[in-house]
């Protein structure tokens, strides 16, 4: 056993989502073993998180790859680096302000005007959502800006026997901007919106592709409609899910600092960004890489269907 397997630590910090892993340099050369420890902490647990790391871009990516596969955006936030493509930027003072006639605060309280519909697993709408997302803060603020994720496995996990065979049997439709609150009137964004369509047909219940689990893929940001059910029933039921599925006795909330990474499975957690910065005076710059994902599959064994905006592997 090498000296970086040995000072590996994972210390679950949840009862049933979230581990911090000490002992680990993400900059540095990781071990076979020390990449298999890591995998099988983030299946178990879901998110898993580093203190004090200094990465940068390049070895952002580097480590990243040794995971999995990082996806290339066509698009990306003005903020990113350009010479990185597989690095996303993420900076909300420097992106929204003033895009689509908005100032950063109506910004917010549009794309996240409820607690449920801000819960969303990153590019739900495609039919290949990632694999995975690894986020690394650069400058946080002194309070606030907390992240929190919530464990889909157990969310389904806890709902009585006659519930989850009812949804192992349904279907969702996952459309880009469904979470998003217009403006009376012309609302440019939602022009942009009309013209960028993504949408899918996705399982309400996938089958994790490498635990087996079954996992209850809903979130509050994506799902236009749940299919072969009325638009009441719909959201009737959307609703009692999304409560369940967010639970606080399944979730666990990070506090950053800088140097901070997290490390989810983007096919069995959703998480809510923070919205409680918008009148704290300092940057929130975070970096994402996030790695290819397969086609949900349903418990029936049917895939995921694309409806527009998407097909496998092509970003």
């Amino acid at each position: 056993m090498t000296d970086q397997v040995t000072r590996l630590e994972v210390k679950p910090v949840a009862g049933h989502v979230g581990a911090e892993i000490t002992g680990v340099d993400l900059a540095g050369e990781l071990a076979d073993e020390v990449v298999d420890r890591i995998r099988a902490a983030v299946l178990r647990w879901k998110v898993v998180f580093f203190r004090a790391q200094r990465l940068d871009h390049a070895s952002h990516v580097a480590c990243a790859r040794r995971f999995g596969e990082p996806i290339r955006l066509r698009s990306r936030g003005s903020a990113s680096p350009r010479d990185v493509p597989e690095v996303e930027t993420t900076a909300d003072r420097l992106e929204l302000g003033g895009r689509y006639g908005m100032d950063h605060d109506e910004w917010l309280r549009r794309r996240r005007h409820s607690l449920l519909r801000g819960w969303h697993c990153d590019h739900g709408a495609r039919v290949d959502p990632p694999a995975a997302t690894i986020l690394r803060a650069e400058a946080v603020p002194p309070y606030g800006g907390d992240t929190t994720w919530s464990n889909l496995a157990v969310a389904y996990a806890g709902l009585s026997e006659p519930v989850r065979h009812f949804v192992d049997g349904l279907r969702a439709e996952h459309r880009l901007g469904v979470g998003y609150q217009a403006r009376p009137g012309d609302d440019a964004y939602v022009r942009h919106l009309l013209d960028h369509q993504i949408a899918s047909d996705h399982p309400l219940v996938r089958v994790h592709p490498e635990t087996g689990e079954r996992v209850l893929f809903v979130n509050g940001y994506y799902i236009e409609q749940i299919l072969g059910v009325s638009r009441a029933e719909s959201r009737a039921l959307l609703e009692m899910l999304l409560e369940q599925a967010t639970r606080p006795e399944y979730t666990v909330r990070f506090r950053w600092e800088p140097g901070s990474v997290a490390f989810w499975d983007n096919r069995a957690t959703i998480h809510l960004a923070p919205s409680d910065t918008a009148h704290v005076d300092h940057p929130r710059v975070m970096h994402r890489v996030m790695l290819a994902g397969d086609v949900p599959v349903g418990v029936d064994g049917k895939p995921s269907v694309p409806i527009v905006g998407s097909e496998p592997q092509r970003w």
